[in-house]
């Protein structure tokens, strides 16, 4: 866990999932006796398991790994500085629905807690780690605005200021949110003490962060709703989003 101090809870368990990994594959090698060939080897038979995105977060958690052991003075030189992570295994290629199946999404989602977030998705684009850290401080509905800071800091810091950035959002978006708002509230003095405030748009019954787990089986309930099975992701209606706008010939900017 050594770097990763103010990351994010999903960041560190990446690279906590990365090393499990590397440990795998080269825990029972000594590190001295450790050389490029080993670590070239166990990165070959990951490549068949995950994809390249992951194939090179483990590559880096194991250089990592033996730049801090360089430091201690354990070994004279980085040997996974010396290999490249392989292509891994293809992932699954992205889609987006149709104008009749995002009609048919929104309708489903009437509701469920999730609409807001539906329509946020599909209407604003949204990502889901975004809507998931999204805090009221940020939305005004009065003014049909809402500030998105994409970060991967626990402190909520951006890395850099272009990844903060103010949308203004379509009408049906305002009125979901002062809906979920009320409902919010209302979901607020029904748990009264258990309710932890963190100030979140959305979030579980009683205040706390949603787990993306937990979206992503309510959002199967909504797809399997509207008639659309239950093979959806909810990071699909950003390329939704994308998508139907394209059609419609929106400037990409």
């Amino acid at each position: 866990s050594q770097g990763l101090a103010g990351r994010s809870a999903d960041t560190v368990a990446n690279y906590r999932y990365a090393a499990e990994h590397a440990v795998a594959k080269l825990g029972a090698v000594k590190l001295r006796e450790l050389t490029a060939r080993h670590v070239q080897a166990a990165l070959a038979e990951l490549s068949g398991s995950l994809s390249t995105r992951s194939l090179r977060l483990v590559h880096q958690v194991i250089e990592r790994a033996i730049r801090h052991a360089q430091a201690a003075d354990l070994v004279s030189r980085n040997v996974a500085s010396l290999v490249s992570a392989p292509e891994g295994r293809g992932g699954r290629p992205s889609r987006s629905l149709t104008l009749e199946q995002a009609v048919a999404l929104l309708d489903a989602a009437g509701g469920s807690p999730l609409h807001a977030y539906v329509v946020l998705s599909l209407l604003a684009g949204l990502r889901t780690e975004e809507l998931r850290s999204l805090l009221w401080s940020d939305v005004d509905p009065d003014a049909g605005t809402l500030a998105v800071y994409r970060s991967v800091r626990a402190s909520g810091d951006t890395k850099t200021p272009r990844s903060r950035r103010v949308l203004k959002l379509p009408v049906k978006a305002v009125e979901a949110l002062r809906e979920h708002r009320s409902q919010q509230a209302a979901a607020r003095l029904k748990a009264g003490r258990l309710w932890q405030d963190h100030g979140l748009v959305f979030a579980s019954a009683v205040g706390t962060p949603l787990d993306a787990h937990n979206v992503r089986r309510s959002f199967r309930a909504i797809t399997k709703a509207a008639g659309l099975g239950q093979e959806w992701t909810p990071r699909e209606l950003r390329h939704t989003f994308v998508s139907l706008l394209s059609a419609n010939a929106v400037n990409l900017e």
